[in-house]
């Protein structure tokens, strides 16, 4: 044998020995990255839908809005089909609507009651529970919530959706806004692949990339109730259980919450049930006094708590300046102004000496 030259006993064990990762070993983190992906997907849970759209209360705008967003789903062969529309959008199959507005008007309520609507399941997700310390967790857990929607055929909704859908970052200056960024692209990749029905809900919709609001089939906005809407809200959030007196009545609720959305209706009910059960016999029964309080204690906290003006405003603030008479203050205070008067005019006699 030439000098140098050495004996090869077993190609098969040369080539383990040199390889990075032995056939078992590659064998088990493959096992172990299909059983994390599996326990991700048990993060998020399809429910069945309590909500229907017969009791959803909105505006007859927001209403035709919400009617026609379904009618993709409603008519799709005619429209995809019939009338060719798969021949400018070929992925079709996807749905995707964005709920907006004042907290309260009824975009979780809606969510459900299209589930409801379409005969699925829901998952709902909220960003806590795909958010992560760890780079590179997040976007494992987008690509869970749309592999569980998939495979369970659920209606996918994102809550509080700009923090899942906000805009991208321009000045990366460290891993986690890379991580941002990454976790904003894998959700349009998800929403490009994803053939089902996606709803997001947001209060803060101008945070919103553009990206997404292109992709993104019908936008509604979520308005305060009118008169009409709040009437059917007390009809229908006010149990015929809970005792009223004989002058409480849907038209006045209506107009006595003008502005009140309807989760603060929600909120009044039970707030003005609480306050009146306390009491006995006949006076255990909500009055039109208890509404009126409780109405007003939800509009002082819609004003004050939570509201980034408030307290800027009383920061603001001034005391009113008002000019009083002598003769109307108290003998006591009449008896010191007249010695604070007296102490200036010595002051002042002093400076004309010296002067």
């Amino acid at each position: 044998m030439p000098t140098g030259w050495k004996k090869v006993i077993n190609t098969e064990e040369t080539k383990s020995t040199n390889s990075n990762q032995p056939p078992e070993q590659t064998s088990t983190n493959k096992s172990s990255e299909k059983t994390s992906e599996i326990n991700r997907m048990e993060m998020f849970i399809p429910e069945n839908p309590q909500r229907s759209l017969e009791n959803l209360i909105v505006p007859s705008t927001v209403k035709n809005r919400i009617d026609t967003a379904l009618n993709r789903i409603k008519y799709h062969h005619t429209l995809y089909e019939q009338w060719n529309l798969k021949s400018i959008d070929p992925r079709g199959q996807r749905t995707t609507i964005n709920l907006f507005g004042l907290p309260g008007t009824g975009k979780t309520f809606c969510a459900e009651a299209i589930a409801h609507f379409l005969g699925k399941t829901i998952i709902k997700v909220n960003y806590a529970e795909i958010e992560s310390k760890y780079v590179g967790e997040t976007p494992k857990n987008i690509t869970a919530a749309f592999d569980k929607a998939k495979e369970t055929d659920s209606v996918l909704f994102f809550d509080e959706a700009d923090s899942i859908l906000g805009k991208r970052l321009t000045n990366v200056t460290q891993s986690s806004d890379h991580g941002v960024n990454v976790s904003r692209s894998v959700m349009l990749l998800q929403l490009d692949k994803f053939d089902g029905v996606v709803i997001f809900a947001t209060n803060l919709a101008k945070n919103y990339d553009g990206a997404f609001v292109r992709r993104i089939l019908a936008h509604i906005e979520f308005e305060l109730p009118d008169k009409e809407c709040r009437i059917k809200l007390w009809k229908y959030l006010l149990p015929k259980e809970v005792p009223t007196t004989e002058d409480v009545n849907p038209e006045w609720l209506a107009n006595e919450s003008e502005e009140l959305a309807g989760g603060d209706i929600l909120n009044v009910v039970i707030a003005a049930a609480s306050r009146a059960v306390m009491r006995e016999g006949e006076a255990q029964k909500i009055s039109p006094f208890d509404f009126a309080e409780e109405i007003k204690f939800v509009r002082e906290a819609k004003t004050k708590i939570g509201s980034p003006h408030y307290e800027t405003n009383r920061q603001k603030a001034k005391v009113k300046e008002t000019e009083i008479e002598r003769g109307d203050l108290s003998p006591e205070l009449q008896s010191r102004y007249d010695e604070a008067i007296s102490e200036i005019d010595k002051s002042e006699e002093n400076s004309s000496e010296v002067d």
